[in-house]
């Protein structure tokens, strides 16, 4: 009896460690994130960054901020990116294999931004595009030149993301579909002297903010050398929204123009309040201002106008425009979907360089030869324009001039 009554025991315990491991591995994996879920029936994931059936897959990152305070350039990113990939592989995807594509949120954070590449990093990515707003994406772009990973961002327009400031180094893995803030500030310089004919000029910028600060300089350096007077200079903290001092400051200078290089929600305060304060000057922006007509009346802004990566309602984007509608179930938002679209083209175009040669997704060589694609591309069609890029990562294109009219935002011209 003693002896049967130890064997049950041992029976009852074998019983119970079962099932307890059962449950916990149960409760693993519903614990994991959404994006690096696999499904029952996903082949094993290989260090390569390729699958293990037949055809394969090439494993990259898509890093944008989804949720948060800037959402609204975050999702037409991720969506513009996901449409051009989700087509790719409807398509057959590049030399047989589908894009996977592992989906995170950085909220607009730096830190969160490093972290998800480094989630990424060991699913066994090849490539990453992201992120969204320059802070987060100098961030990123850091962690991707250490280990060479190729990076391009549709919407981050700082020099520093491509160029360390502080020692002038280029990061020669990290590339972008927009254009950088110099060119923007520059650009707009020369058309408010060249085009509107303006002979005075205020500028209205977001102090701690690198793509206000460094749009307004270059502006403020380019009419130096053209000869338009900077007769007022004021500035705002993030977080501001009473911008009645500012705006008095500048009407009692009277400038012919105002420019304003800040993002759509506090440039429709700006001039909100600027024609509150007797302001009748004509605004001017940077590709921030993009969705700026739902910020503000139709007769305040009529007139504004600001520079774009986007020409909407173009034939170049009509079936871009029409795509995204029918998936989405919106009209494209602002000029940061089209730009993630040809962000996506554009790493694509690399990976195929790579697979094209053979190489295995994952390793040194594979990332080199993407990165050598990009680098060396000629005059590539995108939606947005025609891409080359310079030695500084930079691409080479022209700026689309959005108007103000009958408070609609109007493609002008080419510029």
């Amino acid at each position: 009896m003693k002896k049967l009554a130890k064997i049950l025991c041992l029976v009852l315990a074998l019983s119970m460690l079962i099932a307890c491991m059962a449950g916990c591995a149960s409760s693993n994996q519903a614990g994991k994130p959404a994006d690096e879920t696999p499904a029952a029936d996903a082949p094993a994931q290989a260090a390569d960054g390729t699958s293990g059936e037949e055809g394969g897959e090439i494993v990259i990152a898509l890093i944008t901020n989804t949720t948060g305070d800037y959402a609204q350039y975050g999702i037409p990113v991720h969506n513009g990116a996901m449409l051009y990939i989700d087509q790719l592989n409807e398509a057959g995807g590049i030399s047989g294999k589908q894009i996977k594509v592992l989906e995170y949120d950085d909220k607009a954070d730096g830190v969160e931004s490093v972290n998800a590449f480094n989630l990424a990093c060991d699913k066994g990515i090849t490539a990453v595009i992201g992120s969204v707003l320059t802070g987060a994406t100098i961030a990123l772009s850091d962690a991707t030149y250490e280990v060479n990973m190729p990076q391009i961002t549709a919407s981050a327009t700082a020099a520093g993301v491509t160029v360390m400031e502080d020692t002038g180094e280029v990061r020669t893995n990290v590339f972008r579909s927009c254009f950088i803030d110099p060119f923007q500030g520059e650009k707009m310089a020369d058309y408010a002297y060249n085009v509107v004919g303006a002979k005075t000029a205020a500028v209205f910028y977001q102090t701690g903010n690198d793509y206000s600060e460094g749009v307004m300089q270059a502006f403020v350096d380019k009419a130096g050398e053209l000869g338009l007077e900077i007769v007022a200079s004021e500035a705002f903290a993030e977080g501001d929204k009473d911008y009645k001092a500012q705006m008095t400051n500048i009407a009692a200078k009277n400038p012919d123009v105002v420019f304003a290089p800040i993002y759509y929600g506090e440039a429709g305060l700006a001039v909100t309040q600027g024609r509150q304060a007797g302001l009748t000057a004509k605004f001017l922006g940077g590709d921030g201002f993009g969705s700026i007509k739902d910020y503000a009346s139709a007769e305040d802004l009529e007139g504004t106008v600001y520079c774009s990566g986007y020409a909407p309602g173009t034939e170049s984007v009509a079936q871009f425009e029409a795509d995204y509608q029918t998936v989405y179930g919106e009209p494209v938002p602002n000029m940061f979907a089209p730009l993630a679209y040809d962000a996506a083209m554009i790493m694509c175009e690399g990976l195929k360089a790579a697979e094209e040669a053979g190489l295995t997704a994952g390793t040194e060589e594979y990332k080199q030869a993407v990165i050598d694609a990009i680098k060396n591309m000629n005059n590539v069609e995108g939606i947005t324009g025609t891409y080359s890029f310079d030695e500084f990562n930079n691409p080479i294109k022209s700026a689309a001039i959005i108007e103000l009219t009958g408070g609609e935002e109007v493609f002008k011209e080419m510029y």
